[in-house]
């Protein structure tokens, strides 16, 4: 039952027949770098999977296209050649650099040039690098999950984040912080690594169950197969502490500093610290579908228009 839901929950995909054209994106936080919004997409491009950078957002559509916006100071929202040629499968978003997968499993990273300031090696995808499963993005590292379990990891590595554990196998999402990468395993068990000056590689001891993953910043997520949220990392900070009662959860997401929770009944949690108001969910969000969070800002994919700001 729990490798059911692990593949479930994994799927950060939409099954592009399921998409419509009246799907949005609903933004809310710090939206400094998000002006002037995509056009709505159209059918055929439906939006099937979203990321958030610190400053700029993907979407990835029905037809394999990728959609970036926001800032460009690092080349970030500038969609490589390569990538526009091939159909990808999913994509990843780090502080300023993004990763796309393709179904062939190979990877390909764009973001700051070789030497620009905030080059740390994560676009340097490693040579031959193939049968890739998955990625994750920390904020200037890069990860792959490879079909046969393993990760790999490049980039920034300051903290060792990109040093992956020995013998960890039998792996199945993987995600990064600013310092630090945590990987799902299999039998519903987390690993994490890195630094962890702010306790957010100490996995919870007997921590079990364990559906989907999050991080960003200082501090990790994990949704539990009861639908329950445990969180670890930044102690003290508003972030750690998941809302008392909070249950039914099917999705979690992360930015530097809160965290989201997306319910069974379509209703959106978020705590944490509201410096850009990225914790006061807009009036009026109904059938959302996916949710992600960055830096100090969210998006949501609803099935049907509200009145709020949107893609």
């Amino acid at each position: 039952m729990l490798a059911a839901l692990l593949i479930s929950a994994q799927c950060a995909l939409l099954n592009p027949s399921c998409a419509r054209a009246n799907d949005e994106l609903i933004a809310w936080g710090d939206l400094t770098y998000q002006l002037p919004l995509p056009a709505q997409q159209t059918e055929r491009n439906s939006v099937i999977q979203i990321a958030a950078g610190s400053f700029h957002s993907l979407a990835l559509m029905g037809n394999g296209s990728v959609s970036a916006w926001g800032d460009d100071t690092f080349g970030q929202t500038s969609i490589p050649s390569q990538v526009s040629r091939k159909r990808a499968s999913a994509v990843a978003a780090g502080n300023v650099h993004n990763l796309a997968l393709f179904r062939d499993g190979t990877v390909i990273a764009w973001g700051p040039a070789p030497g620009q300031v905030g080059d740390f090696g994560q676009t340097d995808v490693p040579a031959n690098l193939c049968n890739v499963a998955a990625i994750g993005a920390g904020a200037f590292h890069s990860l792959a999950l490879k079909t046969d379990g393993s990760i790999v990891a490049w980039g920034a590595n300051t903290f060792g984040q990109c040093d992956v554990p020995n013998n960890l196998r039998h792996v199945v999402a993987v995600t990064g912080g600013a310092h630090h990468s945590v990987a799902l395993r299999e039998n519903g068990t987390v690993v994490a690594w890195g630094d962890d000056t702010w306790g957010q590689t100490d996995v919870p001891a007997g921590l079990r169950n364990v559906i989907a993953i999050a991080a960003c910043g200082y501090h990790s997520l994990a949704l539990k197969c009861d639908g329950t949220v445990v969180s670890w990392g930044t102690y003290g900070l508003a972030q750690f502490n998941v809302p008392p009662g909070l249950k039914h959860v099917v999705a979690i997401a992360t930015g530097d500093y809160h965290s989201l929770a997306l319910l069974r009944d379509g209703t959106l949690v978020t705590w944490g610290f509201d410096t850009a108001g990225q914790t006061v969910v807009p009036s009026g969000l109904n059938n959302p579908l996916a949710i992600a969070a960055h830096g100090s800002h969210n998006m949501v994919l609803v099935r049907a228009p509200i009145n709020n700001r949107r893609f």
